[in-house]
């Protein structure tokens, strides 16, 4: 099991208040957890700045391929739903154990 994380900043020019940030973020957000079923966060960096935004989205799948797949998805959507530009600061995938006979001792019992 390998668990993705994938952070992403936006950029948003035409954002002349928080309010038209919000709508933007609030659409991009309800939009990929619909299509993708991911799951999406705001993150707190850029909360005061009218034309920037930080998310995060965050999906678990059987091995990185599929994860890899599935940010660039996430990536494509978000270009064509912005009205700005979306910066990519990279991706982070976490191997975890899946609970079999390897991934938890025999105390489990």
């Amino acid at each position: 099991m390998t668990i993705g994380i994938y952070p992403f900043e936006l950029h948003l020019p035409g954002a002349g208040a928080l309010k038209a940030k919000r709508q933007v973020v609030k659409r991009l957000k309800d939009r990929l957890r619909a299509r993708l079923n991911v799951a999406v966060a705001e993150t707190g960096e850029h909360g005061d700045l009218w034309q920037r935004a930080g998310l995060a989205v965050v999906s678990v799948a059987g091995g990185r391929e599929p994860l890899e797949r599935l940010f660039e998805a996430v990536h494509r959507e978000a270009q064509r739903q912005v009205p700005g530009q979306v910066i990519e600061t990279g991706s982070e995938f976490i191997e975890a154990a899946d609970g079999g006979a390897r991934g938890w001792s025999e105390d489990w019992a």
